[in-house]
């Protein structure tokens, strides 16, 4: 049985001035300097919404994702000042580059499927011939891409076209790339501790009185790809599948039923047995990455629990 799940957020906070609802997140603006981010249960593929929610993913985003940004306070400051509820991260309201930094430490995914193309340079990178599908790089590459408008793909782009548009100085696109390799690195680390490889990801970074931060979500199934370590040189040497802890799988399966979110193409049937497997699957990365039991809270009255946490915590900010 398939239970409640939260997709869509109506609320009405104190000092509220805004709300922008994402693929995923829905963000309240209160008052001129405070977001209050809520981790729905939407997943997203190819840009697309998918028609059903996953039970549990919200709050594992949300989770996982204060985890790390707690863990990384020593490289790069972030947005985030507190997690009222299990679903929802609140912290400053940073002015956001256009752009995403996208960190791959293989090749796989979008890259292998470029690469597999004949193409050998994304976003300014030059790649060397004779690479198979999920071979490590010898170091880390950045591949920035636009951060599109809604319904838009996003774009890749090289820092070159960057500093030509405008969507940042010279100065800070070195300060995005050397915080995007250096939280990449930590990443790289954790998920070594507990029999992972962080194989990419994607961070976004913004503003905050003139100094760069870390904003939106870091590490999670969502933003990233792992693979587990354990066999990953046996399958790369005989071509075969890693196994991984990603949203790939959901992309997979989508393509294996005939959706890439090209215009004309329907969106498969999500089973109730197919929701459960992503929500199982969802679980599994969260316990397996922060090596802690994953608690799933009372979803009887999610909207109901959210409002209630997060009126607390404004008000108690406010005091």
């Amino acid at each position: 049985m398939i239970m409640n799940i939260l997709t869509k957020t109506d609320f009405n906070f104190a000092g509220q001035t805004s709300v922008y609802r994402g693929k995923v997140r829905d963000v309240y603006a209160v008052e001129n300097d405070l977001l209050v981010m809520v981790a729905t249960d939407r997943i997203s593929a190819f840009d697309v919404v998918l028609p059903r929610g996953i039970p549990h993913k919200g709050q594992i985003l949300n989770q996982i994702a204060a985890k790390f940004l707690d863990a990384t306070t020593d490289i790069v400051p972030n947005w985030k000042l507190a997690v009222p509820d299990p679903m929802v991260s609140a912290g400053w309201r940073c002015k956001g580059f256009a752009i995403e930094m996208i960190v791959r430490g293989y090749l796989c995914g979008s890259a292998w499927r470029a690469y597999s193309n004949g193409n050998r340079e994304i976003c300014g990178c030059c790649l060397p011939d004779g690479m198979c599908e999920n071979e490590k790089f010898l170091a880390p590459i950045v591949t920035p891409t636009t951060k599109a408008e809604h319904g838009l793909h996003d774009e890749d782009i090289s820092r070159q076209e960057i500093i030509n548009q405008g969507l940042a100085t010279p100065e800070e696109y070195e300060l995005l790339e050397k915080y995007a390799l250096q939280l990449f690195a930590r990443g790289t680390e954790i998920a070594a501790e507990r029999g992972l490889i962080l194989v990419d990801t994607k961070y976004e970074f913004g503003k905050r009185n003139g100094v760069i931060c870390l904003m939106d979500e870091i590490h999670t199934p969502d933003s990233s790809r792992y693979f587990y370590a354990d066999g990953y040189e046996e399958k790369l040497e005989k071509g075969e599948p890693q196994r991984q802890l990603s949203k790939e799988f959901v992309r997979e399966w989508l393509m294996e039923n005939g959706f890439q979110g090209k215009t004309g193409q329907k969106i498969p049937e999500m089973t109730d047995e197919i929701i459960e497997n992503i929500s199982n699957r969802y679980i599994e990365l969260y316990e397996k990455i922060t090596g802690e039991k994953f608690i799933k809270e009372d979803v009887k009255n999610i909207t109901e629990r959210i409002e209630k946490n997060v009126k607390l915590f404004l008000e108690n900010f406010h005091e």
